[in-house]
């Protein structure tokens, strides 16, 4: 029985559905880390025979729940078939269809994009799709009039700036008007000074390997990324982040993002280097001028330090593997989110989840 089915149905049956299928989730996973979810459960049998509570609870119930069968169990659940979960109705709980909203190709905005991918969107968990139109990354946001006014359309709610306070002061973004702005510090000092003693290609990728290897160590990136994932999952409606290049700090939290989907890794690779070709143009006019000013050996120098490399993602999966022993481990130690906030992303991100 749908829990979003109309009140002519009695609330008590309703409410015990709610409550069965998520005891069956419980009961295939270790009893001591969803202590809390058997709490949550009686809750939910005591509640108020309100159709509003009931919807409300039946709601945490359902994104605590899928946390608990999809947290520290790894890729083991890919397999599970998607219809076996329940129709919770629309109304209440996001539409299962996928999303009409295709990502616009912006020319003052070169790495704008849909995390979700295109087409159809990335596969995750289980064979769901990654939902359209929800979570978008970019370059620093400093479009021109026409590229504003199709931002506008849409309907931002919130942007997340990953730079520094240097490199905000160098650009400030340009945003439509009723979207929250907020900085968030991902990085513990500014590290464009080092890039100075870099006259090798291989010191230039060593020193950006170095770089992914501290975004997943530090504990400032680690707080920050905590952060992004945290305001990502408990603000409503669609929403960007961005750093400066939108390939770095903004290809790690896609990543992180796609990996809570259940993406593959070669296919999250295979994003994070579209960089290459979305900035492209961006790229080689920029490595034009170095190698005007500095020569043409220091511009294929410089190249690695403007675009990426499979390395250097390799390089963050590698320290995050070899530090947590997997990524359910990074997301709760290392970036501190609660099962609540992985699975309200889970939630956001796949198409049929619920």
């Amino acid at each position: 029985m749908p829990l979003g089915a109309h009140e002519s149905n009695p609330p008590r049956l309703v409410r015990l559905s709610a409550i069965h299928w998520a005891r069956n989730i419980l009961r295939s996973r270790k009893h001591g880390l969803l202590r809390n979810l058997s709490t949550l459960l009686e809750r939910l049998h005591s509640m108020p025979h309100r159709p509003f509570a009931l919807r409300q609870q039946a709601r945490t119930c359902v994104a605590l729940a899928a946390a608990g069968s999809f947290l520290l169990a790894g890729t083991t659940v890919a397999t599970a078939e998607p219809s076996t979960l329940p129709s919770f109705g629309s109304s209440d709980f996001g539409s299962s269809a996928p999303s009409a909203v295709v990502a616009p190709r912006l020319a003052s905005i070169d790495n704008f994009r849909d995390v979700a991918g295109t087409g159809s969107g990335y596969v995750g968990t289980g064979g769901l799709h990654v939902r359209q139109g929800v979570f978008y990354r970019a370059n620093a946001i400093t479009p021109n009039a026409e590229d504003l006014a199709t931002l506008e359309t849409l309907h931002l709610t919130a942007v997340y700036d990953l730079r520094t306070e240097g490199e905000i002061a160098a650009n400030p973004n340009t945003l439509p008007d009723g979207v929250r702005y907020e900085k968030i510090q991902v990085l513990a000092a500014d590290p464009s000074g080092d890039v100075a003693s870099i006259t090798t290609k291989q010191q230039a990728l060593e020193y950006v390997q170095s770089g992914y290897r501290s975004t997943v160590s530090d504990p400032v990136s680690r707080a920050g990324f905590g952060q992004l994932l945290t305001e990502l999952a408990d603000t409503p409606g669609p929403q960007v982040f961005h750093c400066t290049a939108g390939k770095d700090r903004t290809g790690w939290g896609s990543a992180l993002l796609l990996s809570i989907a259940g993406v593959p890794r070669e296919t999250i690779m295979a994003d994070y280097l579209l960089t290459n070709e979305y900035s492209a143009a961006a790229i080689e006019a920029k490595l034009a001028r170095i190698a005007a000013a500095k020569g043409p050996e220091y511009a294929e120098v410089y190249r690695q330090l403007l675009g990426v490399d499979s390395s250097y993602l390799q390089a963050a999966f590698d320290e995050l593997d070899s530090t947590y022993g997997s990524f359910d481990r990074y997301l709760v130690d290392g970036l501190g989110l609660d099962m609540a906030t992985i699975a309200n992303l889970k939630l956001k991100l796949l198409v049929g989840l619920v």
